[in-house]
């Protein structure tokens, strides 16, 4: 379930466009306003708005924001207004130019590529072409190492079955072909990759439960275990949760980006924006679940001003 809010009479896109232009003028910009027009629009009502701000004012929206505001408020009404499938693509981008916290990039890639619908991530593949001039499947190749870059690059060109029909027999029987691999120590067996990058999330849970069924340890946990490449390990344990409770990861990326010293804005903003649309409502009562606290108030505790206005906003919340 989403947390946008879309009040019950919108503005024309004319209209929202000449409130956010008129935003800009005089001295200071009127963040206010910003967030009331973008933080409550949805995607095609987004899209039309910078269509038309556009038409009207010669200037891409993106362009404009780009120019008006500043920090982390900045990104985060940046990445919302961009169209979705442009969004990610250009967050993998960045995921994959990325070199001191790579593996945390890398995970930019699971997500989009294992939680998202199978027409998006065409979507998102066709945009990065587009912006990019080379294939997503190729820059990943290029640019990360072996047996990282076939495990991502299998992620990201599947095409999933997106209905809820299962098998339990074929469950059964790739339940005992990723138990094998797991016990020959070899996470990039070819047929883990097959599993993973071919079976549709609902097939993947059937097999998940059948492994834990038969074998008594969650696969999560086996391949925790599995001796190895830790960083090919880590990004299989999280395709397995990202597969298994999607919600259950991204309340954990809004928890870790908020825990200790400091706090990680982007990956904050990345889990608020992407999901708002989609799931945010099963992300917020997982957290309480997993926290026992409100992620609306551990976000109101942890980030100040717009940024904090903003992202309260796409949770739904009243500022």
């Amino acid at each position: 379930m989403a947390t946008l809010r879309v009040p019950n009479e919108v503005p024309s896109p004319a209209q929202d466009s000449e409130t956010i232009h008129n935003a800009f003028r005089g001295w200071g910009t009127d963040e206010k306003a910003i967030i009331r027009v973008l933080g409550q629009r949805n995607e095609n009502q987004r899209k039309r708005i910078r269509e038309t701000y556009r038409e009207k004012y010669g200037k891409d929206l993106i362009d404009a924001l780009t120019a008006e505001l500043s920090g982390d408020f900045m990104k985060a009404v940046i990445l919302w207004t961009y169209d979705p499938a442009e969004r990610d693509a250009r967050s993998l981008n960045k995921a994959l130019k990325e070199k001191k916290k790579r593996i945390e990039a890398l995970k930019v890639i699971v997500e989009i590529s294992v939680t998202t619908s199978p027409h998006h991530l065409i979507a998102v593949r066709k945009a990065y072409c587009s912006l990019y001039d080379l294939s997503l499947e190729e820059h990943i190749a290029s640019s990360q190492p072996f047996p990282l870059a076939k495990l991502l690059v299998t992620l990201a060109s599947s095409f999933r079955y997106d209905k809820d029909k299962t098998d339990e027999e074929v469950a059964t029987i790739e339940a005992g072909m990723l138990r094998e691999a797991i016990t020959m120590k070899q996470l990039d067996h070819d047929h883990v990759l097959y599993i993973l990058g071919t079976r549709s999330v609902y097939q993947l849970r059937e097999t998940f439960a059948a492994y834990k069924k038969n074998y008594e340890n969650t696969i999560d946990k086996d391949v925790g275990e599995c001796p190895g490449d830790a960083e090919l390990r880590s990004l299989l344990q999280m395709v397995i949760l990202c597969i298994d409770y999607p919600e259950k990861h991204f309340a954990k990326v809004v928890r870790d980006s908020i825990e200790g010293f400091g706090t990680d804005e982007d990956a904050l903003t990345r889990a608020i924006v992407t999901r708002a649309e989609i799931d945010l409502m099963k992300v917020r009562g997982e957290f309480y679940n997993m926290y026992n606290s409100s992620m609306d108030n551990a976000i109101i505790g942890d980030v100040s001003g717009d940024y904090k206005d903003f992202l309260i906003t796409l949770l739904g919340s009243k500022i």
